[in-house]
């Protein structure tokens, strides 16, 4: 794991595949539930009533971008359609680093990962949100403390205000927001047979809409791919563009990730208000189609 322990500690820490990836920001789900099943038997008053097989739920996770390189490195592989099934745990610990319980998950894959929302007027830290769908998941007795190079170092802040975004031929140094949006991976059960624990295949893969937001200002070349790709119909493949869009540390300089866009299409620009206020600045509001998007994270 990291020299330094993530932006955020907290009291859950995170296992995938034997590699210690670091403090969470959070975790919800991850429990196991059974539906209540009633059978009417002969002419009894009374109902006789059992359970069915156990359900597992999703796993809900808040990260930052100092964890582990191989976390990225799964959710990287999932935006490609290269699937993978993922054992690990998550302890609960204090601030001391006294474990107190741990739930072990196995065969797990990522349902979807949502990216926050970038605003340059943004002081509150930013999270990845990844949720993933294990075929099992345990209870483990735990004890112990958490080992390993912890807190030897101080990072600051992933903060939505610094990022680039860059699309080819458009002027995007006005863009000043691009609001959250989620990529989503179906997951089909796999109910044959009388095992306890299905198997767990993936579906479809869907990428999001964009929604930027920039200042009237610096809008004319957006302007210009609508009206030509719009409103006069010049809209095939060889006028779509790519584009990324990358976190930075503070100092706007290092890269802590980025996505890439793929064949992004612009179908609606629009004033962000109906009508312009004499104390704020003019903006438009542009959105855009993307056919594939992928996920990169240098490391350090």
């Amino acid at each position: 794991m990291p020299g330094t322990r993530s932006y955020t500690s907290g009291s859950f820490f995170f296992n995938l595949e034997g590699v210690k990836c670091g403090f969470i920001k959070s975790v919800e789900g991850g429990n196991v539930s059974a539906e209540v099943i009633t059978e009417q038997v002969g002419p009894e008053y009374f109902v006789k009533k059992h359970i069915g097989a156990p359900r597992y739920e999703d796993f809900k996770l808040q990260i930052d971008l100092s964890m582990a390189r191989n976390i990225y490195d799964w959710i990287s592989a999932s935006w490609k359609a290269n699937y993978q099934r993922k054992d690990g745990s998550i302890h609960a610990a204090d601030y001391n680093f006294n474990v107190k319980s741990e739930r072990e998950f196995f065969k797990a894959l990522i349902t979807e990962t949502t990216i926050p929302a970038m605003d340059g007027s943004s002081k509150e830290p930013a999270y990845l949100s990844v949720k993933f769908s294990p075929e099992y998941m345990r209870y483990k007795k735990a004890s112990g403390k958490l080992s390993g190079s912890l807190g030897k170092g101080a990072q600051k802040k992933w903060l939505p205000a610094n990022f680039r975004l860059e699309i080819d031929g458009l002027d995007c140094t006005k863009v000043n927001k691009v609001d959250s949006f989620s990529v989503k991976q179906s997951v089909q059960t796999d109910q044959i047979g009388d095992a306890r624990d299905y198997l767990r295949e993936p579906g479809k893969l869907e990428f999001p809409n964009l929604r930027i937001t920039l200042a009237g200002s610096g809008a004319q070349t957006w302007v210009d791919w609508h009206d030509d790709f719009v409103i006069k119909g010049n809209c095939g493949d060889a006028q779509e563009k790519s584009g990324s869009l990358t976190f930075l540390a503070p100092d706007l300089k290092h890269e802590l990730a980025r996505v890439e866009f793929n064949h992004l299409g612009i179908f609606r620009l629009a004033p962000e208000k109906p009508e312009p206020q004499p104390d704020n600045i003019s903006r438009l509001v542009a959105e855009l189609y993307c056919e594939r998007m992928e996920f990169v994270y240098p490391g350090s």
